[in-house]
């Protein structure tokens, strides 16, 4: 190996030679010299460790870093104000730690690229000061767990750098960052660390790999809405795709377009919050978890989706319908979100409003027109749209009705559930366009509680119409241009250039 020595630790420190910095002019090769300097360096440490675990017994540490993108611009860019990303606010110089930039070479390109473009300048590719903690260097392959847990934690602290979770947060995001003087400015909302994290949390919470994920994401509560998609994904694999390329699903079992079954992947496991990938060229398609029930699960997996930059997010779920004139099966389309869920107050307080975003609620609208056949007044008559309200009680029902109904009926709310306005708040904070269209499948301030036979029924009546809805939806925010859809309602005064 290649070697530098650092001696400011009980141990020296045995790491990769320095890399020199290197200037590009073209996002493509930028993005490969990322790839070829994270390359080097995860190699680096899994050789390390390979040796550990074959008996050798170094006198030394190993550390590798990660790689670095910056840029720096001496002038205000002249920018078209339509742009939400893709442009530095003020002269400076901005930096942000990458990894895994194979995953991401889709997005980095884009990134660079507009910014080369919108500040005329080049990006400067090198290695950062920011250790690869081991467990992250291996990616999300199960190759380290039983090694690693054949050595003891000291033994691993002692030799390697491992997770520091005193670096790894979301200030950026939560818009609390503020540099050392002389530390460049952030260019990304998500450290590298911060990245690995989540796409280790995705891979236990969803059994699938975060390599899979697709830029549309579909959300829902109910397990039916995920054995309708697999029925639908199934079709469109054995009718050649249709534009798809595969379907995933827990345990990595991948259907190739023109195949019926898994040819690839295996054994399934069901997690806590099973995913499954209907996917296109360029992460261009389809994404649906079964986030279960609670604000928690929600709130938890968008923290870790957020880092893959979606372009979109949407929740299908089912709701308690609060009017009296709505019907069972009747759709809400949220155009506002009453919080009491409280797993966020402390990232993005409450009295923060949540807007809607009009090219994702005319999308769920069309798609709603166009699955239905119903238009103009006659498609009210089976859908609303009003403010949805997110508690953290499922048995909200069995409580004292006279404080919560009031709070219901001052807001104007016409729907109650426990994910919806979690999802479109971590959206918001996160920068990623959301949206909620839910179903009512009970009144229970109307004494139509949600009964096992009443529920079968309406399952098997409803469920397949509103998924198509949502996949329609999908879709017709897949063919809006990008810099249309990133709304600048997302963006604060001070932000990242990276989308």
């Amino acid at each position: 190996m290649d070697k530098r020595i650092f001696s400011s630790q009980p141990l020296p420190f045995i790491s990769p030679e320095p890399a020199a910095p290197q200037v590009f002019d073209d996002p493509a090769k930028a993005v490969d010299a990322l790839k070829a300097l994270y390359k080097r360096n995860t190699d680096f440490l899994i050789d390390a460790f390979d040796a550990m675990t074959k008996g050798v017994t170094p006198g030394t540490r190993f550390r590798a870093f990660y790689p670095q993108v910056s840029i720096e611009t001496s002038s205000f860019g002249l920018i078209d104000s339509r742009l939400s990303y893709g442009h530095v606010t003020s002269p400076g110089v901005y930096a942000t730690t990458i990894t895994r930039p194979e995953l991401f070479r889709y997005y980095l390109r884009q990134q660079l690229d507009l910014l080369m473009k919108n500040h005329g300048i080049k990006v400067t590719v090198s290695e950062s000061t920011t250790p690869i903690p081991l467990h992250f260097a291996f990616g999300e392959g199960a190759s380290v767990d039983a090694p690693v847990a054949e050595l003891q934690d000291v033994q691993l602290r002692d030799l390697f750098d491992t997770p520091d979770l005193n670096t790894t947060d979301d200030e950026i995001a939560n818009g609390n960052y503020e540099p050392e003087p002389g530390e460049p400015q952030p260019l990304a909302p998500f450290t590298a660390q911060r990245i690995d994290y989540s796409l280790a949390r995705l891979s236990h919470y969803t059994a699938t790999s975060a390599r899979h994920f697709q830029n549309f994401v579909l959300f829902t509560n109910y397990q039916f809405y995920v054995d309708e998609f697999c029925r639908w994904a199934r079709e469109q694999m054995a009718a050649g795709g249709n534009g798809y390329t595969e379907f995933v699903e827990p345990g990595n079992l991948i259907t190739h377009a023109g195949e019926r079954n898994p040819s690839e992947g295996g054994p399934p496991r069901l997690p806590q919050m099973p995913a499954y990938h209907l996917k296109k060229k360029g992460h261009a398609g389809i994404t649906m978890v079964n986030i279960g029930v609670g604000p928690s699960n929600a709130k938890t997996i968008t923290d870790h989706i957020a880092v893959l930059r979606p372009h979109a997010w949407l929740m299908l779920g089912h709701c308690a319908g609060l009017r009296n004139s709505q019907r069972l099966g009747d759709y809400v389309l949220a155009h506002a979100y009453m919080r009491e869920d409280h797993v966020l107050d402390d990232d993005l307080p409450v009295w923060v409003p949540i807007p809607a975003l009009s090219e994702v609620q005319l999308a769920l609208e069309d798609a709603v027109e166009e699955v239905t056949g119903l238009q103009g007044y006659e498609l009210k008559r089976i859908m609303r749209t009003g403010t949805v309200a997110t508690i953290d009680n499922r048995n909200w029902e069995l409580r004292d009705q006279r404080g919560p109904v009031k709070r219901l009926s001052q807001a104007r709310a016409i729907a109650l559930d426990m994910e919806s306005a979690t999802i479109a708040a971590n959206g918001f904070r996160f920068r990623v366009p959301y949206g909620t269209l839910l179903c009512v499948s009970d009144k229970p301030l109307h004494g139509e509680l949600k009964l096992p036979g009443m529920a079968t029924a309406f399952y098997k009546t409803q469920v397949s119409q509103h998924l198509q809805i949502g996949i329609r939806a999908v879709q017709k925010l897949a063919e809006m241009p990008q810099e249309k859809l990133h709304s600048r309602k997302l963006r604060s005064f001070f932000e990242t250039a990276f989308q």
